[in-house]
Formats: structure tokens, sequence, C-alpha cells
């Protein structure tokens, strides 16, 4: 008996690159596994800036396209 297919698993498009992430995966989770979390960043979804306080309630779905861009101060 073959087992059924995984579905468990999305891929999105980050800066670029396409990933593999679990499917119900949140922008705060992400971040938290990409050590991004405390870090100030800007992060846009479908050509849409997702404010800090939705990360963890904004879940990917297949097909997203993120920009995560690490802000850095300067003079």
């Amino acid at each position: 008996m073959s087992s059924p297919q995984n579905t468990s698993q999305i891929r999105v498009l980050i800066n670029g690159e396409w990933h593999t992430v679990p499917a119900g995966t949140t922008i705060g989770e992400l971040l938290r596994q990409w050590g991004l979390a405390e870090k100030p960043v800007a992060v846009e979804r479908n050509l849409q800036v997702v404010p800090r306080a939705r990360h963890e309630q904004t879940t990917l779905s297949e097909g997203d396209r993120l920009e995560i861009v690490t802000l850095v101060g300067g003079g």
C-alpha cells in the first residue's frame, strides 16, 4: 500500500529564491527560523507590506512572493 503524497509543504519565493516551508508557517515563524525575528526588518508579501504587528497572524500560502529587507542604521 503506498502512502499518500505529502501535502504538508508549500513553496514560497523569498527574495527571488524558491524555498519549501511547512504548510501553516507564519511570517513570524519564518523570521525566527531565519534568525531575523529580533532584527529590524520590512516584509512584503505579494507586493503588500506586512506590518510587524501582523507577522504572527499572517500565514504563508503556496506561491507567495516575499521580500524580506533588513534595515541597517547608518549616517
